[in-house]
């Protein structure tokens, strides 16, 4: 998915759809060596709880999965340095962020602080990728993204309260209780909703840009309302609907806007 949206947003900065899908491709390289590092580090873990994952399978060796997160690194980085280096200092720190999150601060009170830094640098890097600079209106989509990023991370942790709890993991839904986790996500959801939608309004800015991000922001109440659901499959499809929403609001947001 980041990767889709990545050449998406490459695309609509201007980039040549060559440059959209080599930062589509290396996005996706660079999520796989983080996807794969959680593998490793939770795969004694899964075992237990998630037997159905790769590793806990069979599917996949610890050792196979290493090599992955090696080799997805350095193609996602060779990939990224094509565009000079102002982009790659922004996947370096996007790495780091998602590295960080699978070895020391995932199950964690903290385990939302790399979201809140990796959701806004995702449009960062594709524009600094495709052109080489970010416009001004990011000056007020990166904070709204961070505070969306930490939402998001909330809403991840939902579906997993039940079984974190039994595994003494104290992570944000644990220590609040799933009612108070819903609660906090919930509130900063609509706080996004309120900035991005309240500042076209402000600006005056209306058209198919507002109507996608009104959309988005629909998308978004309804996966609120899964995610307060006592299934746990339901939940998951709620923070799923919480991620699309939000973006298909910040596309909408930065079309109203003049972005692209």
């Amino acid at each position: 998915m980041d990767g889709i949206v990545t050449g998406a947003l490459a695309t609509a900065a201007g980039g040549a759809p060559t440059t959209a899908v080599r930062l589509g491709v290396a996005m996706i390289a660079l999520q796989a060596s983080i996807g794969a590092l959680n593998d490793v580090v939770d795969a004694g873990r899964d075992q237990g709880l998630k037997p159905g994952k790769p590793i806990p399978r069979g599917i996949v060796t610890r050792r196979a999965a290493k090599v992955v997160v090696i080799v997805a690194l350095g193609l996602g980085l060779a990939l990224t340095a094509l565009s000079g280096p102002a982009a790659l200092v922004v996947a370096i720190a996007g790495t780091v962020s998602g590295y960080l999150y699978d070895l020391r601060l995932k199950g964690t009170v903290v385990s939302w602080l790399p979201w809140a830094v990796g959701i806004p640098l995702l449009p960062v890097y594709a524009w600094v990728g495709a052109t080489g600079r970010v416009p001004q209106a990011f000056g007020v989509l990166v904070p709204v993204a961070a505070i969306a990023g930490a939402a998001l991370a909330i809403a991840n942790g939902l579906p997993d309260e039940e079984r974190d709890r039994a595994a003494g993991t104290a992570t944000v839904a644990v220590r609040l209780g799933r009612s108070g986790a819903w609660l906090l996500h919930a509130a900063l959801q609509l706080a996004v909703i309120a900035a991005a939608v309240g500042a076209l309004l402000a600006l005056g800015r209306g058209g198919p840009g507002l109507g996608l991000a009104l959309a988005g922001a629909t998308v978004v109440v309804g996966g609120l309302v899964l995610a307060r659901d006592p299934r746990a499959n339901r939940r998951e499809r709620g923070w799923e609907l919480e991620s699309i929403g939000l973006g298909v609001l910040a596309g909408g947001w930065l079309l109203a806007i003049g972005t692209v």
